[in-house]
């Protein structure tokens, strides 16, 4: 057997190549697997290695390059968690991973495939959550349990609630026409409402603009409320001087649509356009993408308004 340190200097290697060519992963996933005698110990003496995964993720800022090379570190984070099923970090690094990958390169094109992706990425934020998450999975149980576990979650559960949030609400906006999707909506919401009390401004602010999202994507029936929704965008518009792109795209599509104000959409996406992708480096292939998602957005204008 290779001596444990020996083997946490390997993962110390494939810290640094995280993100490079497929060859390179490949080699470092084979070279990996062959320390599998102190894989378990390995992986959790090396806490940066996934952090950094992220890093390197959303920091890269040709968009080409992410979506090609993401499928490969996802499934080699997925031969490792075979190593470490209970690995919280690897758990909500894919949770992250599926998630950050639909939303960016699938759910435009190829919205049923995204659903699914989805649905994995909520399905590994919630085993992150360990046993604070089993009310997530048995949702059937009812609200109030949820509610319960909810509350017991603190700063530590954040990243993987957050995740797990996000993929839940990303998918329910794909499925809205399906009743087991609206039998969500109030749980959904609840999860959003927790993370928004633990950490208003995560990520960007993210929490403020999936709940305006949410709000102004759905009829007054469903609970929709065009008004809350607009004061969450300005929430995080201006936390981040709008140099988080995601918030105005979001902003021009739900919103702006929703109360049929053009003006508002033609602004909010000129922002996009016109704007430094890079003045946030850490989220500058999320930019990216939501220029290019701008423009998308700027040629259905005529259809999108009456």
């Amino acid at each position: 057997m290779i001596p444990l340190h020996d083997s946490i200097f390997a993962f110390k290697l494939l810290d640094a190549a995280m993100f490079r060519s497929r060859r390179t992963i490949l080699f470092s996933f084979l070279l990996l697997f062959s320390f599998s005698g102190c894989m378990q110990a390995a992986l959790r003496a090396s806490p940066s290695l996934f952090p950094n995964f992220a890093s390197a993720l959303f920091e890269e800022c040709d968009p080409e390059l992410a979506k090609a090379s993401i499928p490969a570190n996802l499934k080699l984070l997925e031969g490792l968690l075979k190593n470490d099923p209970e690995n919280g970090k690897i758990l909500t690094t894919l949770s992250m991973g599926f998630a950050g990958y639909s939303l960016l390169f699938v759910e435009t094109e190829e919205p049923e495939r995204a659903s699914s992706l989805y649905g994995r990425a909520m399905d590994y934020g919630i085993r992150a959550l360990g046993d604070k998450g089993l009310a997530l999975r048995d949702r059937e149980r009812g609200l109030e349990p949820l509610k319960a576990a909810l509350k017991a979650m603190d700063r530590e559960d954040l990243e993987a609630l957050f995740w797990t949030t996000l993929s839940w609400n990303a998918w329910l906006n794909l499925n809205l026409d399906k009743p087991s999707a609206l039998a969500q909506l109030s749980a959904s919401e609840a999860c959003l409402q927790r993370v928004l009390e633990l950490d208003e401004h995560y990520f960007y602010s993210s929490p403020h603009i999936l709940m305006g999202a949410s709000l102004a994507a759905r009829p007054p029936l469903l609970g929709g409320n065009p008004e809350k929704a607009r004061m969450h965008f300005e929430t995080a518009l201006q936390k981040h001087q709008g140099q988080f792109f995601l918030a105005q795209v979001y902003f021009a599509r739900y919103y702006a649509v929703r109360v049929q104000g053009k003006e508002l959409f033609e602004r909010a996406l000129g922002e996009v356009l016109h704007g430094d992708p890079a003045r946030i480096k850490e989220v500058c292939l999320i930019n990216r993408v939501m220029q290019r998602r701008a423009q998308e957005l700027a040629k259905q204008k005529e259809d999108l308004f009456l």
